[in-house]
């Protein structure tokens, strides 16, 4: 691709030999044309794409007719004999052998460096022949080699592929030494690899694990060397080299293959943005059991930091063979013969769909919505889902900052509801990691440009809220079954409120209650949730301090296990009613049972002067009496109620004590009730 820098010694500029073999007159000619005039030239010519974020070169174009980048076709000749030479000094050798009145016909361009080099024996490695012109070239991509668009959800792999037949091959050739030739390390190579797909895996990983992207280059034209001995010698390169490696190294292994160029959304594209300049990225495309397949090995190695300072290997199985119409998300051919699509997009509709990032399919996502990559808010709301086939965890930002948003987890993805307080555009980003295994990091999976005309102020959210909000799948995992409130906001005029679950596992819960608009403590806080167990089923009865939204969290341990407790998930609290003033329950101490019920009074108020009936549900316990100024006893009902009363004149506190054995003479405090001041 591009304009193409190189940096010899003056004794080693590059020669082309040209030999014309005439029979009938058994008279050899001979022309000489130095490349580096050639290269030179094609430098001027091409100014290339400073913001590309590939560091990539415009693609020279190739001798002859075809689509860009092709190598000239090659016709088999009469049997004649084959005139070779070459010179000591690192040169381009070119033979042609062809009789009177016929165009020439080339056979091979070796690249030889200094001193005599023999070329390796490839025979007995499936290979049938290392040069080219023993195996007939591949035609140009054919309706058989379509694939519909857009992608029907199957394989993202434009062939079947079980990446465990690899394993072996995979690790031989990651870890493979560099060698003193390109055609060395492709004969070492085969040596594992005996079929044209196991060839170009193990080239592919080989490159993938071994040549670094050239940052330096990328901000530097000057210092780009693309030539495949280049990037083979100094193990690095953009991704011009990385295409012009692999191509070798291919034709060396004898399998067919094409370097590409075009346009590309990788590093420093932002949604929305026109390609109008000089193509920017370079890839290839390799010709398998009669089909043409796509593959970028750039992409493949790794990837840069949001400077492109720094290189990091980082392999990427997506980029290998991938799905042509999952590939055009972010690679467009010159010729859009090579999208291998039926249809072909346009630049247009390239331009405007969406990016999808190789994490959003290989994490199981199929499809998200809307599919452009500019939302426009409605009313101050704008909406983003995610159909998916894996359960995914998943986590947002606009304009950096996890904020203005109402994520849920869906057994099929997940959807989220944004609500941008201010007008004009945000940036929005998503993030999805597997559910299962050990993985801690996000991996970015979308981002959208958000168009906001008018802001929503009735719709924002506690700073406290966390993402998701709701029960899901992911709260089912954690034993929080069948929710008698399964959408992630509660709405309430009245400001009370009651959740149910079944618990599924042994756990011990706690749960907290949160605004930004309280002065409440902490401790007081969570003296607005009672907790009921009834069996395996638990509930929790929320008495609002005042009108607002609130987060309930929700925590969870095994009851098996000490220390605290994890958090779980959040639900939205909303109550509008101004009139909302509830006192908070009782406080309850730890001899407090889990299945212990208290039933009157729930305030944790008592009105001053009052005869105050009490009712409880208690099992186990020998004796029971509130503890006021005086002493009341509660007595066991028949149905299986403590039940009392007592009054509050001039008390402050009042106490519910139990004796859990008659035997005992000390009674435990479980409830403490404060009484209004007179």
């Amino acid at each position: 691709m591009g304009t193409r820098a190189f940096k010899k010694d003056a004794n080693a500029v590059a020669i082309e030999m040209l030999l014309i073999v005439r029979p009938q007159k058994r008279k050899t000619v001979q022309r000489v044309q130095t490349d580096r005039q050639t290269e030179l030239s094609a430098s001027r010519q091409s100014p290339g794409f400073p913001s590309d974020g590939n560091g990539n070169d415009r693609s020279q174009q190739p001798r002859g007719k075809g689509l860009p980048g092709q190598p000239v076709q090659m016709q088999p000749c009469e049997p004649v004999p084959v005139i070779t030479s070459y010179t000591n000094e690192g040169t381009h050798v070119t033979v042609e052998v062809h009789p009177r009145n016929t165009t020439p016909q080339l056979f091979k361009k070796f690249s030889l460096g200094k001193g005599v080099r023999k070329l390796p024996n490839l025979t007995g490695q499936d290979n049938r022949g290392f040069q080219e012109n023993r195996k007939s070239r591949a035609p140009l991509p054919r309706e058989k080699d379509l694939h519909a668009y857009p992608w029907d959800n199957s394989n993202l792999k434009s062939i079947p592929l079980d990446l465990k037949q690899f394993e072996k091959l995979d690790a031989y050739a990651s870890k493979l030494s560099n060698k003193n030739s390109p055609e060395e390390l492709v004969e070492a190579l085969l040596r594992e690899a005996r079929t044209d797909l196991e060839k170009v895996r193990a080239i592919w990983m080989w490159i993938c694990h071994h040549i670094e992207y050239d940052v330096v280059a990328f901000h530097n034209k000057a210092q780009r060397l693309c030539e495949p001995q280049d990037v083979f010698q100094r193990g690095k390169s953009v991704c011009s080299g990385y295409a012009a490696l692999f191509h070798q190294m291919c034709s060396i292994a004898g399998v067919q293959s094409m370097k590409l160029s075009g346009f590309s959304k990788g590093y420093s594209y932002r949604p929305g943005q026109s390609f109008t300049k000089n193509n920017d990225h370079a890839w290839n495309a390799v010709y398998l059991d009669g089909s043409w397949h796509l593959l970028d090995s750039t992409w493949g190695s790794g990837s840069v930091d949001d400077s492109c300072r720094s290189f990091t290997f980082q392999y990427n199985e997506f980029y290998f063979l991938t799905h042509p119409a999952l590939f055009i998300n972010n690679h467009f051919p010159d010729n859009s013969n090579w999208q291998l699509l039926k249809p072909a997009l346009t630049l247009k509709e390239f331009e405007r769909n969406m990016q999808y990032g190789s994490h959003f399919y290989q994490l199981g996502m199929v499809a998200a919505h809307p599919d452009s990559h500019t939302i426009p808010t409605v009313n101050g709301k704008a909406t983003i889902s995610i159909e998916s086939r894996a359960l995914l965890l998943f986590m947002f930002d606009l304009n950096g900052a996890e904020e203005h948003g109402l994520m849920t987890l869906k057994k099929n993805g997940m959807k989220l509801e944004l609500y941008p307080q201010k007008t004009g555009k945000h940036n929005v980003r998503v993030f999805a990691k597997p559910a299962k295994g050990s993985e801690t990091l996000y991996n970015g999976v979308l981002e959208y440009t958000l168009e906001c005309s008018s802001v929503d102020k009735n719709t924002r959210f506690p700073k406290d809220l966390h993402q998701p909000v709701g029960p899901s799948w992911f709260t089912e995992r954690q034993g929080f079954l069948r929710p008698s409130h399964p959408d992630p906001i509660i709405h309430t005029n009245d400001g009370r409120c009651s959740i149910t679950f079944t618990l599924g596992k042994e756990i011990s819960v706690l749960a907290t209650l949160h605004s930004d608009n309280t002065s409440l403590t902490e401790d007081m806080r969570r003296r607005h949730i009672m907790q009921i167990h009834r069996g395996n089923q638990i509930e929790f009865k929320i008495h609002l301090p005042h009108a607002g939204k609130f987060v309930l969290k929700i925590f969870a341990k095994k009851k098996s296990e000490p220390g605290s407790y994890n958090y779980i998930f959040n639900y939205l609290i909303s109550c509008p009613n101004t009139q909302v003033k509830w006192p908070f329950f009782p406080q309850h101490y730890s001899n407090w049972a889990e299945d212990y019920e208290l039933l009157e009074p729930l305030a944790g108020l008592l009105p001053a002067n009052r005869n105050v009936p009490f009712k409880l549900k208690m099992h186990s316990i020998a004796k029971a009496y509130v503890q006021d100024e005086n002493t009341s006893p509660l007595s066991l009902s028949k149905d299986g109620y403590w039940e009392g009363s007592c009054n509050t004149s001039g008390c402050t506190e009042v106490f519910v004590m139990v004796q859990e054995n008659a035997n005992q003479k000390f009674y435990s405090q479980i409830l403490k009730y404060t009484v209004e001041t007179q």
